[in-house]
């Protein structure tokens, strides 16, 4: 559901194609990270423009415990762990902060529009 509402949005604002695809990967990473590392019944996601040139993708979970996103170091023969590297490497920029609507983690990552 965040990949296709993402993708829809973006086609809406006729992102070019290559950039819709990394923000398809980049949602897909952080609502995995939110699954799999915090103890949330319920994820919100998100698609803002920021300016016309760029928007922000938000991932808010809903973990309480305040342990945040936990840093993980993959060996090269690993099969996971490689998610916040990747948006590392894709995103212009990227953040955890505090999420206001949730009380739990919100992982962020913009985007410029164009290549």
């Amino acid at each position: 559901m965040a990949r296709h509402d993402t993708q829809a949005r973006l086609t809406s604002w006729q992102v070019p194609d290559e950039v819709c695809a990394n923000a398809v990967l980049l949602v897909s990473e952080l609502v995995t990270n939110a699954v799999l590392h915090t103890l949330s019944e319920r994820i919100l996601c998100g698609v803002a423009r920021v300016a016309n040139d760029r928007f922000r993708l938000e991932v808010h979970d809903g973990d309480l415990t305040g342990r945040g996103i936990p840093d993980c170091r993959p060996g090269p023969d690993d099969e996971h762990g490689r998610g916040l590297l990747l948006v590392r490497e894709i995103a212009d920029s990227w953040g955890i902060v505090r999420s206001p609507l949730t009380g739990g983690n919100a992982v962020w990552a913009s985007l410029a529009t164009a290549l």
